[in-house]
């Protein structure tokens, strides 16, 4: 029996991943890199090695790491203009608030979490929410999952995982949680072999169809 469901962040609850690409084109425009929403998605979305990947190909004079960090003011200074929710996630939320306990699972950092959730006045839904402070590798590893199992003091098999990329899809499976795939338009041709289902929105997503998991 699925006794809760726990969500990714971007892409699925908030549609921040341009926020992310607008905050790395915003700094790699410093080194003369233009980076497009395709070559974005490709590396940073469907592979998570984003960083690596444009400090190798275009032979940055800084890190992986060092590139994360230029890019973290900027995505933060682009939050606090205003985040939007997915479609349809604050009433997929109340939807199964009634039935199922419900947490949150992310690579992003803890202040932006807080930021987020805060001006869309989703976090009372959300119990635990793990970030990435709170566990070693991130997705596609599945610590976050594991993380957030062990939080829940859950079993697995008693928890449903709410995806929308590929890497996010095999880290909960590595945690043999059961994956709904709901993919967006930076997403759509993943790799969502082996999840339970694939819907279209989260207006699919209902109290039903994870009892069908089971």
């Amino acid at each position: 029996m699925i006794r809760a469901v726990l969500f990714d962040l971007d892409g699925v609850l908030t549609d921040t991943e341009r926020l992310h690409w607008t905050a790395y084109r915003r700094v790699l425009l410093d080194f003369g890199v233009d980076m497009d929403i395709e070559e974005y998605r490709r590396w940073f979305i469907a592979r998570g090695i984003g960083p690596e990947y444009t400090c190798k190909t275009y032979r940055l004079p800084v890190a992986p790491d060092e590139l994360r960090a230029l890019k973290a003011p900027v995505y933060r200074t682009l939050l606090e203009e205003g985040v939007r929710p997915m479609p349809g996630a604050r009433e997929a939320l109340a939807r199964l608030a009634p039935s199922h306990r419900l947490a949150l699972a992310t690579n992003t950092a803890r202040v932006e979490v807080d930021l987020i959730l805060g001006q869309l006045g989703l976090a009372s839904f959300l119990r635990p929410t793990i970030t990435r402070e709170d566990y070693v590798r991130a997705k596609p590893a599945p610590d976050a999952y594991l993380a957030a199992v062990a939080a829940l003091g859950l079993a697995a098999a008693e928890c449903a995982v709410v995806e929308d990329t590929e890497r996010g899809a095999a880290a909960a499976l590595a945690a043999g949680i059961p994956v709904v795939a709901v993919p967006n338009d930076l997403t759509f041709d993943n790799d969502f072999t082996g999840c339970a289902c694939r819907l279209a929105s989260l207006d699919e997503l209902t109290a039903e169809l994870l009892g069908r998991l089971a």
